[in-house]
């Protein structure tokens, strides 16, 4: 079976909308939870609120009178960040909110469903690819960790040090002192990921990082410095980490990346392959733990070895299990092959990453020419 994505990952989000209709919205007084079609998505600790059914993962989506059920006695205002209207003619106007503070079990209660809070990366690999509104609930949850994450990391004012408030439905924060009363928006933080090509020997450079799982294998990645182009940042950092010089850089695809570390809420994936001019690697142990050049033919075992399809199908059935309260201490870990490496002596991120695309693009389709739409044909046997 190929995939056929529209977009990665976190992209698509189905709720993104324009200024005008947030300033619409809160002329009408639509934040305030009066409105019938007020919807909110609760994140506990970046976690999402989520419910599943036949291994089919969902948002839970709570109304203002269902808020109560998550231990808070009440919501400030300013705590609800807005995400967007439904496409829908009679959908529901969503907003998020931070509910970490709130005394819950790990399993709540709402009507007659279960809901759990569930780390986005579980969600991640437990999303269907080829299930558009799966993919459509990924991207808003994604967004909406993002938003929340930077309110947290941006509690206080850059220039003066007095706190910061939450204005434009959380869309925006400002300091609070009379006399500064700087402006801040959320950031994204770009970072360039290349798959390195040695064109006349048909290979490809992938590296593992020390905190890579065993026997997996990745493109290069870096951030890129103040004052830097992208095609720049991806000569430095393949040269700051293997000693390969790059010559000519081709753009792929980008995906938003909202699982990185806190500290970092919204990542923005930058996609490039790079043709090689130098071919010795010198590996700087304190970035990656190995680099190695890759013939197109093991890396594509690799991508046929790794059974995503079964990862998938493994990690929605333990949001599953977690809404129904399963204890933490089952382990699940040993279905994970895609994660474990058990079935290949090497692996590559699943369809969820925008290095499996980079990796499997060069792998079925040849050496790239220009740019191209996401959409790859990637032949392998199990998916």
């Amino acid at each position: 079976m190929s995939i056929t994505l529209q977009t990665h990952a976190f992209a698509g989000n189905p709720l993104r909308s324009n200024s005008e209709t947030l300033k619409a919205l809160l002329l009408e007084g639509a934040h305030d939870g009066s409105s019938s079609n007020f919807k909110v998505l609760p994140f506990r600790k970046g976690r999402p609120f989520a419910s599943s059914s036949d291994s089919v993962w969902r948002l839970g989506w709570l109304r203002w009178s269902e808020l109560g059920a998550l231990g808070l006695p009440r919501f400030d205002e300013g705590s609800f960040v807005y995400l967007g209207p439904e496409v829908e003619a009679a959908g529901g106007v969503c907003w998020a909110i931070d509910v970490s503070d709130s005394v819950g079990g790990s399993v709540v209660e709402v009507g007659s469903g279960r809901f759990c809070f569930v780390e986005l990366r579980t969600l991640m690999v437990a999303t269907d690819w080829a299930d558009t509104a799966s993919m459509g609930e990924l991207a808003i949850a994604g967004h909406a960790r993002a938003l929340l994450e930077w309110h947290n990391v941006s509690r206080f004012c850059g220039h003066c040090g007095s706190a910061t408030v939450s204005i434009d439905a959380g869309r925006r924060k400002q300091c609070s002192n009379e006399s500064c009363k700087k402006r801040f928006y959320p950031r994204v933080d770009p970072v360039v990921i290349m798959l390195v090509i040695d064109k006349a020997n048909d290979h490809a450079l992938l590296s593992r990082p020390s905190r890579f799982v065993p026997r997996m294998w990745s493109c290069l990645s870096g951030f890129i410095e103040p004052g830097e182009s992208l095609e720049e940042a991806v000569r430095r950092e393949t040269w700051e980490e293997t000693g390969i010089e790059v010559d000519e850089v081709i753009y792929h695809s980008s995906q938003p990346w909202p699982v990185g570390p806190n500290s970092m809420p919204c990542q923005l994936m930058v996609g490039f392959f790079a043709y090689a001019k130098s071919f010795e690697i010198t590996v700087d142990k304190e970035e990656l733990e190995d680099a190695q050049w890759h013939s197109r033919e093991d890396v594509k075992k690799a991508l046929t070895f790794a059974e995503y399809e079964k990862a998938q199908r493994t990690a929605a059935v333990k949001v599953e299990q977690m809404c129904k309260g399963v204890e933490k201490g089952q382990n699940f870990s040993s279905d994970f092959n895609v994660e474990s490496g058990e079935l290949a002596q090497m692996f590559i991120p699943g369809p969820f990453a925008i290095a499996h695309h980079l990796i499997s693009s060069w792998v079925h389709q040849g050496l790239p020419e220009s740019t191209g739409s996401l959409s790859k044909s990637d032949s392998q046997s199990n998916l």
